[in-house]
């Protein structure tokens, strides 16, 4: 009969010791989320206490159904679905600053957004969301296109371009807007706020849910696809289309959130090199982490918002660009300092 030798013993021992504290974390994740949702849904201008809710006050209940568990639905969707367009876009870029903001994609859903408004006003919302779909997806193959076709691809060369880029239709969008009259709208989605989610108006961001769940499915692909073309088709996977499914999947995430909410920007470039730092690069592990890292930081910054200078409110796009620029800097200076 064999016995276990000491070595195996520890072995065994580290094992469940990392077990136990895997379910720790967990559970302090969990508890930390509710907690920032309990937070979110009392928090505003109308005094809403848990006991108005619990007994069942009917002022207190309307508030709480049509106007704050929406927004926080919202912020959830929201954060979770750019949080993972930005994985999923640092996998088929294969650099680890592209991000929906920095290849133009965030720039083409708003210019969609501004077609969507010239030529189909009258329209349903969902020919809106189809067309500015449309345009991400198609802007962003465009640069997809182009970075192939380079033969030397820093790692800072990539999102220098792919900012320049968005710059341009930034430009050629404005310069529509102006034609139109359409500057201050498409200013206010240009600034992502989400006191103006309420019951019925946000549920496109539902989009998030198949899409994360697809980008699950993929993950192993869209790792190997990081790798490289020659990885990829050595391996027996079309390299093309994975590249494609990824652009498609980046740009309904994006589409939806930019419609309903606005532009909140850096986060999809932030949240997974965060998340990649304390867990490491395995894109099927990382995914559902780098959704709950960014459901808890917008859901944070939205309640910060909120409190600054209550009862008035910051919109949320504001606190991530001091908070993710300041982040972008560092994991600059990381990179450079780890060449």
């Amino acid at each position: 009969m064999a016995f276990p030798t000491p070595g195996c013993e520890r072995s065994l021992s580290f094992f469940k010791i990392d077990h136990n504290t895997m379910k720790l974390h967990h559970i302090l994740a969990f508890l930390l989320l509710i907690i920032l949702a309990a937070c979110s849904l009392l928090v505003g201008v109308a005094d809403v206490s848990i006991s108005q809710v619990l007994a069942g006050d009917h002022h207190s209940l309307t508030i709480i159904l049509v106007s704050r568990l929406p927004r926080l639905l919202a912020i959830i969707l929201a954060g979770a679905g750019l949080s993972i367009a930005g994985l999923i876009m640092q996998q088929i870029m294969q650099n680890r600053f592209a991000a929906p903001s920095t290849t133009g994609t965030i720039d083409w859903a708003m210019f969609g957004y501004i077609v969507a408004l010239i030529f189909f006003a009258d329209m349903s919302t969902w020919v809106h969301l189809v067309t500015i779909f449309v345009f991400s997806v198609l802007g962003t193959v465009i640069f997809v296109r182009f970075l192939q076709r380079l033969k030397f691809k820093n790692t800072m060369l990539v999102p220098l371009i792919g900012i320049m880029y968005g710059n341009v239709v930034s430009s050629m969008a404005t310069f529509i807007a102006y034609k139109y009259d359409l500057v201050q709208t498409m200013g206010s989605w240009a600034v992502a706020n989400f006191a103006s989610v309420l019951q019925g108006n946000y549920e496109f961001l539902y989009l998030a849910l198949p899409v994360s769940i697809l980008a699950y499915a993929y993950a192993n692909r869209f790792s190997a696809a990081s790798v490289g073309e020659s990885f990829a088709k050595n391996i027996g996977l079309n390299y093309q289309r994975i590249i494609l499914i990824g652009v498609i999947l980046v740009a309904v995430l994006s589409s939806s959130v930019v419609m309903i909410v606005g532009v909140i920007p850096f986060l999809g470039l932030i949240v997974p090199n965060l998340v990649s730092l304390f867990i490491g690069d395995n894109m099927r592990r990382n995914l559902p982490w780098t959704a709950y890292t960014g459901v808890i930081l917008v859901l944070s910054c939205d309640i910060l918002g909120r409190l600054i200078i209550f009862p008035y409110e910051i919109p949320i796009s504001m606190i991530i660009s001091i908070l993710g620029g300041s982040i972008f800097i560092f994991l600059v200076l990381r990179d450079k300092a780890n060449a």
